[in-house]
């Protein structure tokens, strides 16, 4: 079989992954959410209320911009791995009912149709032998 010797990196490869997908997610997209401050949380939160939940949407913004920053980076690190896989494919999949009900449609909501699948994979896959948590 072609490259199977690769198989015994499949952890360090794990790592490659983690690192670069969450530190870039972390300080992309969760940094400058969080950073915003109430207003910008209230209208990140703003987006409960496709889920009928209107109460305290700054609370839920800065929620969602603390999983998107904080979490990713624990992603990052494998600490707390599945918990904050978790909250990131929730996060991801409020982003993209947010994205279909918006303006751009199905074409806009493909990226975080793709961020909630790879998180809610990584539940299932775990964050590989060189992470804090060291399944």
């Amino acid at each position: 079989m072609i490259l199977t010797s690769l198989t015994k990196f499949r952890d360090f490869g794990l790592l490659l992954f983690r690192l670069g997908f969450g530190l870039s997610f972390a300080f992309a997209w969760g940094w400058p959410k969080l950073a915003g401050g109430p207003a910008a949380w209230a209208k990140v939160g703003g987006a409960m209320k496709l889920l009928h939940i209107g109460f305290a949407p700054a609370m839920w913004g800065f929620l969602a911009a603390f999983s998107e920053c904080i979490g990713a980076l624990f992603f990052a690190a494998g600490f707390l791995f599945r918990p904050a896989s978790g909250l990131l494919c929730f996060t991801m999949a409020v982003a993209t009912l947010v994205n279909l009900n918006g303006e751009g449609g199905l074409p806009k909501a493909w990226q975080t149709i793709h961020y909630a699948l790879l998180f809610f994979c990584f539940l299932f896959i775990g964050p590989g032998k060189y992470s804090v948590d060291k399944n």
